[in-house]
């Protein structure tokens, strides 16, 4: 076997990893032809877009592409998917993967306004941050009006419903973090927002966690619910946490941000404070903070693997780490911004996040097992090598092109990050200053990393050798392919396929949760930012053997920590194959339903052909008057005729109050996009019906409507039911007494803790697989590919 493995990687060989560069990343035009003709081209397009600031005229930049393809051509740097789909193609997108939103005030204005940046955020394909902690609890008083507020969970909802409307491009859905504080009032329906699957699916949940309430949980103390300077009450600190630990236990949520930790390791601490994470967590990140991500493929880097002298090429790796560098930095420079407030942030501090992919392959092309004391130590060793090699990078950067505008040498210098670093690099630090305020993170790559041949994802372990997914072809045919990990086909290339795997192979369900924190631990105290890693632990673990990981991960120096284990209400991970042998590859799990083959327009990938409009359509006009407005709203729902069925197409919502022109414009448009794409439309007015305003509702009618919102989807409902597209009153009746009588069914399960719950898959927003599920802080569909975060 030659030293270096599958040195042609232009040429990308698994059926997967073509699948994965024809769906997400191949450039085509508006008609859908190819304009890649290669992966190489893909590199060459990214490459020659990164090069475009470049000084030195045209040879100048053409000289800087060639290094930029060549440190990509091998697979050896991997940018994140935002930059491989986007970069080069002329698309208003933009190529950060991740954002946090600004603060968002208590006022239903400053709400509103957040719902609209997050929606514009996400039309680029950006995910999205957001600290709700802002937000004022249930029932405190809206003393201008006389009304109680409805809370941030409530609110949250909102936003989950415009996350719904959105497709952001390259063909992903938005993907959402929402954060609360640990003393919030309502952090306890927080903990619980996501026991049922359907509510909040686009949102990951994480709590603020403080030192000063683990001291409390620690101390067994009494811990303040408060807002404002009010205490609304006062419990236990323990039995708050068992609560959080509960919840993660039965349904994977919430995970924890240990906030305190976070920015007081943060390079920028001086001149920012967070609040917030993007959706997977590995980036904590200020108000309108942004973070590019690409990360450096270690199993690409082993010399001589499956041998006694197997090892990383620490000169290669620097060389390959400072092109990383400079084509992130100048990512920031090329890249679109859906918010003025997004770009000044972005180059104010120049935040970038290099990570690592392939780091359990290349443990095992090593000869060392995941989860040892050797690992732990071999790993530690790799990223404190990138750490160095990044920041001498950026320096030199700065030495050439200037440090970053915000950059204070003394108090960036007083970083624990920057005093871990050697002293040569500091010197130069302080010399020339440095051109990124933040360097390192390591990000979930699941896409990229099957675009890669399947190397091992991120930090995580081996999930298994081999193992079946669900392809979906475009002429909707389906077809079943077993995936292979990179270095188990490595190995068996070499060895052959009746050989007994060595010791260094080890798969995810083979190791305990010490070993997985002990393997993030390693590397966190070199990396800037934080780690997205799951910690997986089996069905069967006890709550007693669960209860302490938070508790444990906070102890080994971690800034967060999420955790899965199989359970009723967001299900199992897929079957595995066998690892050889004549067998076949277990079969994936069948979609639920059966859906149309993917339809792409203008680079989207759409579940099924947006309906098509008729030349002319009928319809209905609805006077709406408000009792708290001067002008009443007009609204407008037309109709088409579908299989013969007739079914709303388009809305309109007119009033010649001008206060409202923006959200009824942005109304407009997001419900007749939502009713366009087909299918069971009711939920927009379910969705409308449950918000409340926080300054309160009004009577109409002799009955109390919680919003002008809510009275927006009366009227949608009301016509849905006129024209027949809603079910009639008796069977809406009958579903409802059916939902009551599970509803109470499950309640009494829940009292006695006795009873197991029925099993509630969630299924994928793409091809409605219910083989959907949680890996590295990200919900992931094993059937058909679709990630919300890669």
């Amino acid at each position: 076997m030659q030293d270096r493995l599958m040195p042609d990687a232009a040429d990308v060989s698994p059926p997967i990893s073509r699948d994965i560069w024809e769906l997400k990343y191949r450039l085509k035009d508006a008609g859908g032809a190819p304009v890649d003709s290669s992966l190489d081209d893909t590199f060459w397009r990214v490459a020659r877009a990164a090069a475009a600031v470049e000084k030195g005229g045209k040879r100048g930049r053409e000289q800087w592409a060639k290094r930029f393809h060549d440190g990509m051509a091998d697979l050896g740097f991997l940018p994140a998917g935002r930059i491989l789909a986007g970069a080069g193609t002329g698309r208003a997108v933009t190529l950060f993967n991740c954002f946090v939103l600004g603060k968002i005030e208590d006022d239903l204005s400053a709400i509103f306004d957040g719902v609209k940046d997050a929606a514009l955020t996400m039309q680029q394909g950006g995910g999205i941050g957001h600290d709700f902690s802002t937000l004022r609890p249930k029932g405190a008083p809206v003393a201008s009006i006389g009304a109680d507020a409805s809370g941030p969970v409530s609110f949250m909802e909102v936003w989950d419903a415009m996350c719904r409307t959105i497709m952001s491009a390259g063909a992903r859905r938005g993907a959402m973090m929402a954060t609360l504080h640990c003393d919030h009032p309502d952090i306890e329906a927080f903990i619980g927002a996501k026991a049922d699957p359907a509510k909040l699916r686009n949102f990951n949940l994480s709590v603020l966690v403080t030192d000063a309430f683990l001291e409390a949980v620690r101390g067994d103390r009494a811990w303040d619910l408060k807002f404002g300077g009010k205490v609304y009450r006062t419990l236990p600190a323990r039995a708050l946490w068992e609560r959080i630990m509960r919840a993660t236990y039965d349904f994977a949520e919430p995970g924890v941000v240990f906030i305190d930790r976070v920015n007081a390791r943060n390079n920028l601490n001086y001149c920012e404070e967070i609040h917030a994470t993007n959706p997977c967590g590995e980036q904590p990140l200020p108000p309108f903070g942004a973070c590019l991500l690409g990360s450096i493929n270690l199993a690409r880097l082993i010399e001589k693997p499956f041998t006694g002298d197997a090892h990383l090429d620490v000169g290669k790796l620097a060389e390959r780490v400072k092109v990383a560098v400079r084509f992130l930095d100048n990512v920031i420079d090329v890249s679109n911004y859906p918010l003025p407030a997004q770009r000044e942030e972005a180059f104010a501090k120049r935040r970038i996040g290099l990570g690592v992919t392939g780091l359990a392959d290349a443990l095992i092309f090593c000869g060392v097992r995941y989860g040892t004391d050797e690992a732990a130590k071999l790993a530690g060793t790799w990223m404190a090598a990138i750490q160095n090699a990044a920041y001498a990078a950026s320096s030199e950067l700065a030495e050439e092109k200037g440090a970053f505008p915000l950059f204070d040498a003394e108090r960036f210098l007083a970083s624990p990050n920057v005093a871990l670093l050697d002293k040569e690099v500091r010197a130069a630090i302080r010399r020339h200053g440095i051109r990124n305020g933040c360097l390192t993170s390591i990000a979930p790559t699941g896409t990229i990393s099957l675009l890669a041949g399947n190397v091992s994802s991120g930090v995580e372990p081996v999930f298994d050798y081999r193992y079946s997914r669900r392809l979906l072809s475009r002429d909707g045919s389906a077809r079943e392919e077993t995936v292979e990990d990179y270095a188990h086909a490595a190995f068996r290339r070499q060895f052959g396929p009746t050989a007994a795997l060595p010791d260094a192979f080890v798969r995810a369900a083979d190791l305990t949760p010490a070993e997985h924190l002990a393997m993030q631990a390693a590397l966190q105290p070199w990396v800037d930012s934080a780690i997205s890693k799951t910690i997986n632990c089996p069905e069967d673990i006890s709550f007693e053997d669960f209860k302490d990981i938070y508790l444990e991960a906070h102890a080994r120096g971690l800034k967060g920590c999420t955790t899965y284990r199989p359970n009723p209400v967001t299900g199992a991970v897929l079957q595995s194959a066998p690892a050889a042998g004549p067998s076949p590859p277990a079969k994936a799990v069948k979609p639920i339903v059966e859906v149309a083959a993917p339809h792409e327009r203008a680079g989207v990938v759409y579940m099924a052909p947006p309906l098509e409009r008729d030349g002319v359509l009928s319809g209905f006009t609805y006077k709406l008057k408000w009792p708290a407005n001067d002008h009443a709203i007009y609204v407008t729902i037309n109709d088409i005729e579908h299989n013969g069925r007739r079914r709303p197409f388009e809305i309109f919502i007119n009033t010649r109050n001008l206060e409202h022109y923006a959200w009824t414009v942005a109304l407009t448009r997001m419900i007749s996009a939502v009713f366009r794409r087909g299918g069971d439309v009711t939920f927009v007015a379910d969705e409308l019906k449950a918000v409340f305003d926080p300054q309160g509702g009004q009577w109409m009618g002799g009955r109390y409507v919680p919003s002008l919102l809510a009275a927006i989807g009366e009227v949608i409902e009301t016509h849905m039911r006129r024209t027949g597209f809603l079910q009639s009153e008796e069977a809406s009746m009958a579903l409802g007494e059916v939902r009551r009588q599970g509803e109470a069914v499950s309640g009494a399960a829940q009292s006695t803790n006795t009873a197991r719950q029925p099993t509630r898959l969630r299924l994928c927003p793409r091809c409605s697989s219910a083989d959907y599920v949680q890996q590295e802080g990200c919900w992931v569909c094993n059937a058909c590919g679709f990630s919300r975060c890669g």
